[in-house]
């Protein structure tokens, strides 16, 4: 099966498509948004550290220059969209050396949780990477005070593999994480993703 997030077609982009949301490849008029979001300390939330405070004329350097270690770890970075377009959270991968599996990374903004958007857009990823990359394990990192993270990764499939002591520093105190992962054995076949599409450009909202 042909996945390709990048491919464009007369300017129409081809996305990965969900029942509820669709992923597709992170484009330069994105970065208004992840400036908004990454900026926001509750987009974060209270697991996460403090991240790091970046204008927009940054974040567009860093994404028209990404760094040497982006490129050898093969990062990718899509964004969550409901059906109608409207922008609702970002979804990352990354290659870990020298090891080669996937690690994932994902958020949604605080008012779209709990709505099931976050657990389809794992899934989506999941099926994407085992049918397009010669890959055994995809792993996710969460706190172990994150509740909702962790349903998310146990609905779709994740084993917990233990706990990553003092794994992060979270405004003021050392936190621990769990370890979670998935192999492509316990996969078997896709569970969201069975096509891809073709959509048009559609008028995109912040919120």
């Amino acid at each position: 099966m042909k996945t390709n997030t990048k491919e464009t077609v007369d300017g129409v982009k081809r996305v990965l498509e969900g029942k509820k949301v669709n992923l597709r490849v992170m484009e330069k008029d994105d970065v208004d948004f992840a400036t908004e979001c990454f900026n926001n300390l509750d987009f974060r939330g209270e697991y996460d550290p403090i991240p790091q405070q970046k204008s927009k004329s940054e974040r567009l350097r860093d994404f028209d220059n990404p760094s040497s270690l982006i490129i050898l770890c093969e990062r990718g970075r899509f964004i969550v969209e409901k059906k109608d377009g409207t922008r609702i959270g970002f979804i990352a991968h990354y290659l870990v050396q020298p090891s080669r599996w996937m690690e994932i990374g994902y958020e949604i903004i605080p008012k779209e949780r709990g709505k099931g958007y976050g657990t389809e857009a794992v899934q989506l990823m999941v099926d994407y990477l085992f049918l397009s990359k010669n890959i055994g394990r995809i792993q996710a990192i969460t706190d172990t005070r994150n509740k909702a993270s962790q349903r998310v990764l146990e609905k779709t499939g994740f084993s917990k593999e233990g706990t990553i002591r003092k794994s992060g520093y979270v405004k003021g105190a050392w936190s621990n994480a769990y370890l979670y992962s998935i192999l492509r054995e316990e996969w078997k076949k896709p569970k969201t993703l069975t096509k891809t599409a073709l959509t048009k450009p559609t008028k995109r909202t912040l919120t």
